[in-house]
């Protein structure tokens, strides 16, 4: 089977109603369902502000936190050592160019092969009930299937930790899905849809159509928490037109909130309600169609021309049907060729 090296953002459909009332919290409810809705931002470690570092990604400058040795991006994601560097990594080669064999650094983009998620459970985790429902959520309503692991090597490692967090895609080995004991099977279902390959539903290339980032009611130090996944370099394909408010990858309207103002609100204003409950249709649409059944290759995106996308780890511009990308010497034309990106 062709490999495929996609890392797919889902987009969904369902849309949930959200008031246009004034949004200013001026009563003890609208404070609590503020604090209500913010619960609803996954955190490896919520008590914590880490140190914010400058690395790279899939050959993109990123900034993320450092705390106990973890890089976290997002709240909840997970970058290990191995895929991340501290100085940039060369993506595009002129033809005959003799490719380096670290040019993989900085690669989460990996599906789980035959539909299969391999897991394992800590027998210390509380409440174990969270990981095996939220299991059987994904596979009710995905093409999905999870085994418990023998001697795989690749699997999903649900275990206690300070927060809630995951890695995004099939990374290689043993790979955490952290939960305290605060992570509800809703949260759990939310970080294996990163464990499964998808990215926050706000992280959308096309998001500016939908919503709009308030970066002035944002904690200092958390504005890189709103980029889009193509800003950071990160692989991604939407495989529905809208962004999906009912999404349980969606950010709150009031995450990481330094003044109980919304950081992000839809285009006209008004917040939203998220949920932690299941996966919304849209979530199903999209992750089916990234792990389409008989575990054959997901469906083809369409790509528009004159959309950026981030593919093989590099963002380029759709042109004419091509493929361009701004590099040193300018846009240039550019082709992919077995995983590797060249200049024509």
């Amino acid at each position: 089977m062709k490999r495929s090296n996609l890392l797919y953002l889902l987009p969904a459909l369902a849309i949930l109603s959200c008031s246009k009332d004034e949004i200013t919290p001026n009563t003890e409810e609208q404070l609590n369902e503020i604090k209500e809705l913010s619960a609803n931002v996954e955190m490896a470690y919520p008590e914590d502000f880490g140190m914010l570092s400058e690395v790279y990604f899939a050959g993109q400058k990123i900034t993320v936190e450092e705390i106990d040795g973890d890089y976290i991006y997002e709240g909840d994601i997970i970058f290990s050592n191995d895929m991340i560097t501290s100085k940039d990594v060369k993506l595009v080669f002129e033809k005959g160019e003799e490719i380096p064999a670290q040019k993989s650094v900085g690669r989460t983009s990996a599906r789980w092969t035959d539909n299969t998620v391999y897991y394992s459970i800590d027998s210390n985790l509380p409440d174990k009930n969270r990981a095996t429902d939220a299991i059987k959520h994904w596979e009710a309503n995905t093409n999905l299937k999870f085994v418990q692991r023998s001697s795989q090597s690749n699997y999903i490692y649900f275990t206690p930790g300070s927060g809630c967090s995951s890695y995004v895609g099939m990374v290689g080995g043993r790979q955490n899905i952290t939960l305290a004991s605060a992570c509800s099977t809703g949260n759990t279902i939310h970080e294996i849809g990163h464990a499964v390959g998808l990215w926050h539903e706000q992280s959308r290339v096309d998001r500016d159509s939908h919503i709009k980032i308030n970066y002035s009611n944002i904690q200092s130090g958390r504005e890189h928490n709103f980029k889009t996944y193509a800003e950071n370099g990160s692989d991604g394909d939407e495989f529905t037109s809208n962004l999906d408010f009912g999404s349980i990858m969606l950010y709150s309207s009031y995450s990481f909130s330094n003044n109980g103002q919304p950081t992000i609100v839809k285009v006209d204003g008004s917040t939203y309600s998220t949920q932690r409950n299941a996966l919304s249709s849209g979530d199903k649409t999209g992750i089916n169609a990234m792990y389409p059944s008989g575990g054959t290759e997901p469906v083809a995106p369409t790509y528009i021309n004159g959309e950026y996308y981030t593919i093989e780890g590099l963002t380029v511009l759709r042109f004419y049907n091509g493929w361009y990308y701004s590099g040193p010497y300018g846009m240039r034309a550019v082709k992919l060729v077995n995983g590797i990106w060249y200049y024509k």
